[in-house]
């Protein structure tokens, strides 16, 4: 979707290279999002293979901005990935599962009667600027060629080194025990499933995510994105090269 003031193009050269911006589904993976889009343009260009990748993984509970690169704009792919993200969620205090969000049930759960305001803001100071963050096991991080979430998922458990995060800003816009929403702005490799549960565990309690949405990347904005039903309906008849 294009900017009132900006103009479509009058051919669209997905081979050469294009750049989508898609509001991801709920329950949709990131790769799931691809491949609609690739077997679309496949059909729509009339080729057996074309180049269709994401610009940074959202978890399938997540919605919002995903950028999708398209032939030799996938060379863009790692600059993208290394832009800032912007994001608002809740999360929920009181309780903690194995994913850190809403996609698996509750493993523990912990008092929240001694949480106030000064210990929730004085938790939230300590999520600004540098941190080591561990990141979820329920994660696509590789370990021996194997992604984290199925060893998950098998009932492995596997330690997971700490990674350099940078947090510009963690705003809690509001708090109705045992819901907070928040807006948060992140470096690239961030979790925000681990910034929730480690938030938890700041407060003498444990927090899972709710709800995740990602509203910016760099200077892409949500507000700029096709919804994916209309974007598949435009690739059936995109002007194209």
């Amino acid at each position: 979707m294009m900017n009132e003031d900006e103009k479509p193009p009058s051919r669209y050269d997905f081979l050469a290279g294009e750049v989508l911006l898609v509001d991801k589904p709920k329950e949709w993976t990131s790769f799931d999002v691809v491949n609609k889009i690739r077997y679309k343009l496949k059909r729509r260009l009339g080729v057996k293979k074309i180049k269709v990748g994401h610009a940074g993984t959202l978890d399938p509970m997540a919605t919002g901005l995903l950028i999708i690169c398209t032939g030799k704009a996938t060379k863009q792919i790692n600059e993208y990935q290394g832009l800032s993200k912007d994001y608002t969620g809740t999360m929920y205090l009181g309780a903690t599962t194995p994913s850190y969000d809403a996609e698996t049930e509750h493993n523990e759960t912990f008092p929240t009667d001694h949480i106030n305001a000064d210990l929730i803001n004085t938790a939230r100071e300590q999520f600004l600027g540098d941190l080591e963050q561990i990141p979820p096991m329920f994660s696509a991080i590789k370990v021996d060629g194997q992604p984290l979430y199925k060893k998950a998922r098998k009932g492995e458990v596997i330690e997971v080194k700490p990674r350099p995060v940078h947090i510009f800003n963690f705003e809690l816009t509001n708090i109705d025990l045992p819901n907070i929403d928040f807006a948060v702005k992140c470096s690239k490799g961030t979790y925000i499933r681990s910034l929730a549960h480690d938030f938890g565990k700041a407060v003498r309690s444990g927090a899972y995510l709710t709800a995740l949405c990602r509203t910016k990347v760099g200077a892409f904005k949500l507000e700029d994105a096709w919804n994916l039903e209309e974007l598949v309906e435009f690739l059936e008849e995109a002007p194209v090269v």
